[in-house]
C-alpha cells in the first residue's frame, strides 16, 4: 500500500519509513500538516499515518482540511499516551483509527491492515432501495431521482449496522464501537455529525429523515423497519 506518514520527529519518521518498507509497503514521509494536506490530494495514499502536534498545522486541523476536500483515504492518528481530548477531536474532525505513543510495530502495522481492509469493496454488491433511494454499499454510491453521490466507507458502515439491527433503535456508543472502533464511552459529537452529513446525502428531505430516524434519549434507528 501507498502510506504518507506525517511526522515531525524525523528519526521516528524514518524508522516508521523502514518499518513500512520491510512490511512490504510503498511509504512517503512529510513533517508539516499544511503540506500533508497538499500531497494527499496528488498522490492519493491508501492509508495517512498523522501526528498530531505538528508544525504549520496540527494533525487534527489537517484531517479536518482532508475531509473537508472530500479524501475518505483513511488516517490513523498518533495521539500521545492517555490524551483523550487528542481522540475525540481526531474522531470529529473525521479520523478512522488512533495509535497510541510509544506503539510497538506490530500494532501500528495491524491498524494498518485493518482500516485497510474496512476501507476496500467488499466485492459483493449490497443494494438497499427504500424511499426512493437506491444505496450501493458494496460500492459506496447513493442515487436519488437520477442524482448520484459518493459514500465514504464509513457512511457505508453506518448504513450497515444500521441496517442490519433494523426494527429497535441502535445507541451512539454502539456505533462507536462497532463503526469507529472506539470505546463506546468516548464523549464526542462524531456520531451525530456523521448522520448530519449522510442525511443530506440519502435523504429526500434531511429535515425530516425517513431512513435514518433519531430515537429519543438513545441514539438512531433504521426508519422502514
Amino acid at each position: 500500500m501507498r502510506i504518507l506518514v506525517v511526522e515531525d520527529d524525523a528519526p521516528l519518521r524514518e524508522g516508521i519509513l523502514d518499518l513500512l518498507r520491510g512490511a512490504g509497503h510503498e511509504p512517503r514521509g512529510c513533517g508539516d500538516g499544511l503540506e500533508a494536506v497538499e500531497r494527499v490530494a496528488h498522490e492519493r495514499p491508501d492509508v495517512i499515518l498523522l501526528d498530531v502536534m505538528l508544525p504549520g498545522q496540527d494533525g487534527i486541523e489537517a484531517c479536518r482540511q482532508m475531509r473537508s476536500r472530500r479524501c475518505d483515504t483513511p488516517v490513523i492518528v498518533l495521539t500521545a499516551l492517555g490524551d483523550e481530548g487528542d481522540k475525540v477531536r481526531g474522531l470529529e474532525a473525521g479520523a478512522d483509527d488512533f495509535v497510541t505513543k510509544p506503539f510497538g510495530a506490530r500494532e501500528l502495522l495491524a491498524r494498518i491492515d485493518a482500516v485497510a481492509r474496512r476501507a476496500r469493496p467488499s466485492g459483493q454488491p449490497e443494494r438497499l432501495e427504500v424511499d426512493g433511494c437506491v444505496l450501493d454499499l458494496g460500492a459506496c454510491r447513493v442515487e436519488r431521482n437520477g442524482h448520484g453521490a459518493t459514500l465514504t466507507t464509513r457512511e457505508a458502515d453506518i448504513l450497515r449496522w444500521l441496517a442490519r439491527h433494523r426494527g429497535r433503535g441502535v445507541s451512539r456508543g454502539d456505533l462507536l464501537e462497532h463503526v469507529w472502533g472506539v470505546p463506546r464511552s468516548l464523549r464526542t459529537r462524531a456520531v451525530d455529525m456523521a448522520i448530519s452529513t449522510l442525511r443530506q446525502k440519502i435523504e429526500a428531505d434531511p429535515a425530516q429523515p425517513r431512513i435514518i430516524v433519531s430515537v429519543k434519549g438513545m441514539g438512531y434507528a433504521w426508519g422502514p423497519g
